[in-house]
Order: C-alpha cells, then structure tokens, then sequence
C-alpha cells in the first residue's frame, strides 16, 4: 500500500503577485479575469521582501493568520481541488510558504488548517514548521457561506474562500475508454486541469489532460519520440495515445518533486469536491486489497494522517528517460499497452518528497497529499 502523509502538505514554486511589502500571495482572481493583466516583476521587490525587519514572531499563529488574511482582498479563489490555499512571505530574509486548507472531512464543523513552514530548495529542506487546526476556540470563525463558499473571519478581517466547483466538467466522448472508470476532474495547483481516470483492465490511475479549457504552458516534442510532449513551464510530460484522441500525463521532473513545489505532479489535487459515492475506493481497493477497512472513500487512512499514493507516472531528471515510454508504448497493445504509463512501483513513496512535516502534528496532505 503506497501511501503519503496527509496532514499539511504546502506547495512552493514560482513567484507570483509581488508587492512592496514582503508577502506574496496566490492568485485571488478568477482565471478569465487574468487575461491580458501580465504582471511585471521586479528585483528591487524581492530585494526589499528579502531585507524587511518584521514586527512579530514567526511562531505566532495569530499575527501570522492576521498577516496572510490582511493581505487577501475580501473574496478570493481556491483552485486546486484539495482545497488548498496556498501563500508564502519573506521572514527575515527567509520565504516561508503555507496553506489554508479546507478539508473536505471537517470544513462544515467550523475548522480550517493552517500551516506555514521555511520553502524547501534544491539545498535545504528544513522540515520544522508550524501547524494548526483553527477554529471558535482560537477566535477564528470559520462559516460555510454557499455549496462550496467559506468565510473566515479573524480580528475584523473576514474573507471568503470560494472553493474550485468544477461539478459540471465531465470528459469528452471517447475519452474514458471501456475498460476505465472515471473518477473526477482535477484543478491542480500548476495551473493544470485533468481528468483522473481508473483502467480496471491493467488496474493503474491515468492523469489525462483537460484539453476543453485553454492550456496554461507550451510544449516541445521530445525528439526522437513525437508522440511525448513536455510543457516548457510545467516540466509535464505528455503521451498522445495511440489508441483515443487524448494525452495522457506520463512525467513529471524530480527536481520538482524533491522541493515539493507548484509542478510536483497532480497526486496531492484529487477531486474532493465532486468525488461520487465509494467509486475512487474501490479503485484503490483494486490495486490494494490489502487496504479494505484501512480507507475511507477519498482514500485517507481513519486517523486521517496518510492517503493512498496516486501518482503512476514517471518522475524523471532528464527528458531523455521518456524515451524508454515511447520504446514500450510503441511495441504493446491494450491492455498491457496502457501499462507503458505507469511507474507506480518505480516511486518511492518512502522518501515523502511532497509532505512538510509541522511543528506539532503529522504531515498533512501529500497525495496530494
């Protein structure tokens, strides 16, 4: 049973908005409204975040939350689809990152999780960080506001987290093939949209891209293989199927995977929000008989601490190594065809390269989380 620790998972990469003062945050704007606002980007931004004299203790849990919610204008956008919110701000010349995440398991009982730790690099990963589950008791009012809206109000600050509602979104016709069960659509944190689909026939997990919606990444092909593409941004690497008009999620860079950031793959982003009945269990029970009775429907373990690792591709250092896929998949036919595309095996799940442990509680969500 490959699992992942769960309790809280912080994704780092990029930066994003920059202001003048030391904290940078996540996209708050629904993505149509983003067409055509090109951010500029500034040294003398990250120069001056780098060097601000902060006026509280990075351990305390309240100026922090008053930091971040201070900072979010009044309505804000949560796109990935474990619910996560991600954000990170300079401390003494360090970048921290975190997350407020409202988990699908007790966001209606008036809790959201908070955790901020310092971003992990190529050349560091110091794995302290800090972790709460907040609530009336720590002063924070946590109220569901719609089907899927949230207000958290703190100190005189309240804003609404409106959560990714990606309900109506199903795959094309001819996408999901006899064999496959369709689990549901994913926003991952990358900026990439998916379709999680399940071959019952070689009982592997496909992360098929969501080709409806404008894709945010160009792509080169990898030569020598025309049928593999890798995402210049993303580092995703791509198989057009030979056998169904769709490409199928094949790699992702190691290097992305080993500081846990925005481009570590889709395993941490499954679609909590509109996952139907036990179908993603049973799933995972296909491959895991070993787990009956061990999960929940969303595959989390029942003190909640791990979930089940779904992450069949490929992770690579060189684009070179997605040669090997092209050399399989050219030579098989289904269903050990579709077999080429899983490295389920192949990932160590041992070395948890997308957890943070916390402070005072287990890593949360990691397969994603």
């Amino acid at each position: 049973m490959l699992v992942n620790p769960r309790r809280n998972a912080v994704k780092t990469s990029c930066r994003l908005i920059c202001q003048l003062a030391f904290l940078s945050l996540v996209l708050g704007t629904p993505l149509p409204a983003l067409a055509g606002k090109t951010q500029v980007y500034t040294n003398q931004t990250y120069v001056e975040e780098a060097h601000n004299v902060p006026d509280f203790a990075i351990g305390d849990m309240s100026a922090v939350l008053s930091l971040v919610l201070g900072s979010l204008p009044d309505t804000v956008k949560v796109y990935p689809t474990e619910n996560y919110y991600y954000f990170y701000f300079d401390y003494q010349g360090i970048k921290y990152s975190g997350n407020l995440r409202f988990d699908v398991a007790d966001r209606d009982q008036g809790v959201v999780h908070f955790n901020y730790f310092k971003d992990f690099t190529n050349w560091q990963r110091d794995e302290s960080g800090y972790s709460f589950l907040i609530g009336a008791k720590e002063g924070v009012m946590v109220t569901k506001a719609g089907k899927l809206a949230y207000d958290v109000a703190f100190k005189g600050k309240k804003v609404r987290f409106e959560l990714n509602d990606l309900s109506g979104v199903k795959p094309p016709a001819g996408m999901v093939q006899e064999d496959e069960s369709y689990i549901g659509p994913i926003f991952d944190e990358s900026g990439i949209r998916f379709f999680l689909v399940f071959n019952t026939k070689v009982k592997t997990f496909h992360y098929i891209l969501d080709e409806t919606v404008p894709i945010a990444d160009q792509f080169n092909t990898l030569p020598g293989a025309d049928r593999i593409t890798v995402g210049i941004r993303t580092g995703f690497a791509f198989y057009a199927d030979r056998f169904a008009n769709r490409k199928i999620l094949v790699g992702v860079n190691v290097l992305n995977t080993s500081v846990n950031n925005y481009l570590d793959g889709p395993f941490d982003q499954l679609p909590d929000n509109t996952l139907e009945g036990d179908v993603l269990e049973r799933a995972i029970l296909a491959i895991s008989p070993e787990s009956k009775g061990h999960i929940d429907r969303f595959g989390n373990s029942p003190d909640g601490e791990t979930r089940f690792l779904i992450a069949p591709y490929m992770q690579y250092e060189d684009v070179s190594e997605l040669g090997m896929i092209s050399g399989c998949a050219a030579s098989e036919v289904p269903p050990a065809y579709y077999k080429c595309f899983s490295f389920e095996d192949s990932n160590d799940s041992s070395d948890d390269k997308s957890s943070n442990p916390s402070n005072d509680e287990s890593p949360d969500d990691t397969g994603k989380n």
